[in-house]
């Protein structure tokens, strides 16, 4: 069962990384799983057996939630954006008292209280990750990519790069696919992938496989990269670095609801009713997220490494 439960919290997470201005890092964070997502990376050569046993079922989530679900996101984005955006509000504020005690937490382990540093992390991680989401940052690039070498190794940094954020709660690697323009080209490649593996048309398949693995490949370096980075501040500063993750998140529904432009759609129609709509499924989000993220640690039950 905690198998089944991992791969339901890496589908959320992969649906997030496609939304702009969503960060899988912060989805990661609602879902409690972050710190076992960023363990596992970190000592994946310690520990291989237990980390597969963690990453793996996350990882066929996420690829789940990217390949099943890009095509549907692309169309609630365009047809229901402020419905769509409001609803990953609720998911990422649902995770918001899971963080809070973690933040807690790690204060009573380290036996502090709330000084002015933790005060100045929250308040410019925060104003980041709020200036990300209102400040016109998208650059222009390709719609559409074909395979070629200089493609190829675009993708790789792009998933380098992306990667390297989607680990870091709040910073959204789909934004900053936008800012290097390739957002729309990588859809379209994920786009192209699934709907030709549903027919398996092999002769276009191939090739959007190519692009996409140097894509994965820059993403899986990004990643493991970055985590290497954040496990040590989490164990060396543990709650400086919750106090960071805590200002990343909270900005993070400005973040969505600029990003998607959503606020534009109460420009038409009855603007009460569609409020009061949003709020809703926000709230049902909300709940969704924080009664997940409440489950029993299941990373608890998986088995533990054996050294001969």
């Amino acid at each position: 069962m905690q198998y089944i439960w991992l791969v339901i919290k890496g589908l959320f997470i992969g649906i997030s990384n496609i939304i702009p201005g969503v960060s899988g890092g912060t989805m990661a964070v609602s879902l409690g799983i972050y710190d076992d997502i960023i363990h596992s990376f970190t000592h994946i050569r310690k520990e291989f057996k237990r980390s597969m046993h963690v990453l793996l079922p996350i990882l066929i989530g996420a690829l789940l939630g990217v390949a099943g679900f890009s095509m549907i996101i692309t169309w609630l984005l365009d047809e229901h954006t402020f419905y769509t955006a409001f609803a990953f509000v609720g998911l990422i504020l649902g995770g918001l008292p899971i963080l809070s005690e973690s933040f807690k937490e790690s204060l009573i382990e380290d036996k502090q209280k709330i000084t002015p540093i933790h005060v100045f992390l929250f308040v410019i991680f925060l104003a980041l990750v709020a200036w990300m989401g209102v400040a016109d940052v998208s650059g222009s690039g390709p719609d559409t990519i074909s395979l070629g070498a200089g493609p190829l190794i675009a993708l790789f940094f792009v998933g380098l790069v992306s990667a390297a954020a989607m680990v870091v709660p709040g910073i959204s690697g789909s934004l900053l696919m936008l800012i290097m323009g390739y957002y729309y080209a990588v859809i379209y490649a994920i786009n192209g992938f699934t709907s030709n593996l549903t027919t398996f048309n092999l002769s276009e398949l191939i090739p959007y496989t190519i692009l996409l693995t140097s894509y994965a490949l820059g993403m899986l370096i990004g990643i493991i990269l970055i985590s290497k980075v954040i496990d040590y501040f989490f164990s060396s500063y543990p709650s400086f670095t919750y106090a960071a993750i805590l200002g990343l998140v909270t900005a993070s529904p400005v973040a969505v609801i600029a990003n998607t432009n959503a606020l534009n759609e109460l420009t038409t129609g009855n603007a009460f009713v569609k409020m009061i709509i949003a709020l809703v499924i926000a709230l049902a989000c909300y709940s969704l997220t924080f009664a997940v993220g409440r489950t029993d640690d299941v990373t608890e039950e998986l088995p533990e490494e054996t050294h001969a």
